[in-house]
């Protein structure tokens, strides 16, 4: 039968008050609405920046696209400029002024064509570099909400911080000089009951497991000497008498 001095008993009551506020202070700090946000937004931004990737490669694609394009008109347009200097010059035999002649015409054609590929392409540029614009700039906000959210689960961590250890400093004191097997005791029990290893009795009623004592039991309970450990019959915890009145 394990004892320990009643007011060392009474005295674990604190210590478990304290570790139930640190418990609720460390799930706290999981579960800060923040973190859940901050998932969103990374999910949120790794699709963006998969979109992003993708524009922008397709934009680089298209300015490639015109940048031959208007390389194609450009060449045509040389040879038809040479062409009319050649005819406007004279020089020749009329059967060569004539086939110059042709050859302008066909390169008008030629150039009209080219010059539609080329129209073509710059809008279709000129939509997807506002398509891109837009994810630019939706990404951009997302950034900006990113870091505000960042900074703001930084201070609930910070806050939360600060409170844990003020009372890890109080609960160091209020465990102090506590009988060394009660406290082995308490945490084994802490570690197997969801954070609690010790309640008051209440009356007839466990606060433990809030659940009551049969008269049989709560009978011998107090019939035991003041500085024995008493455990609930239904939940194993350390049962704390001399709180009835609490």
């Amino acid at each position: 039968m394990t004892s320990a001095p009643a007011v060392d008993q009474r005295r674990l009551l604190d210590v478990q008050e304290l570790d139930t506020r640190l418990d609720q202070l460390a799930h706290k700090r999981r579960t800060l609405p923040a973190l859940a946000r901050l998932i969103e937004l990374d999910a949120q931004l790794a699709d963006l920046d998969t979109a992003l990737v993708t524009s922008r490669t397709a934009a680089s694609d298209l300015r490639s696209e015109l940048a031959k394009a208007e390389a194609d008109v450009e060449q045509v347009r040389s040879r038809a400029a040479r062409n009319r200097q050649r005819l406007d010059a004279g020089q020749g035999s009329a059967k060569d002024m004539q086939a110059l002649s042709s050859e302008l015409e066909s390169l008008a054609r030629r150039q009209s064509d080219l010059e539609e590929v080329e129209l073509e392409v710059m809008e279709r540029l000129e939509a997807h570099e506002s398509t891109l614009a837009e994810l630019e700039q939706a990404h951009g906000a997302l950034v900006t909400e990113h870091e505000k959210v960042a900074a703001e689960r930084d201070a609930g961590y910070a806050e939360i911080d600060a409170e844990v250890e003020r009372l890890r400093s109080v609960r160091v004191k209020a465990a102090d000089g506590i009988d060394a097997g009660l406290l082995a005791l308490y945490e084994r029990l802490r570690g197997q009951h969801q954070g609690r290893g010790a309640a008051p009795l209440r009356g007839n009623r466990c606060e433990g497991c809030r659940l009551e004592l049969n008269p049989l039991d709560l009978e011998g309970i107090r019939a035991k000497p003041a500085d024995v450990v008493v455990r609930c019959e239904e939940c194993g915890r350390i049962l704390v008498r001399g709180t009835e009145g609490g």
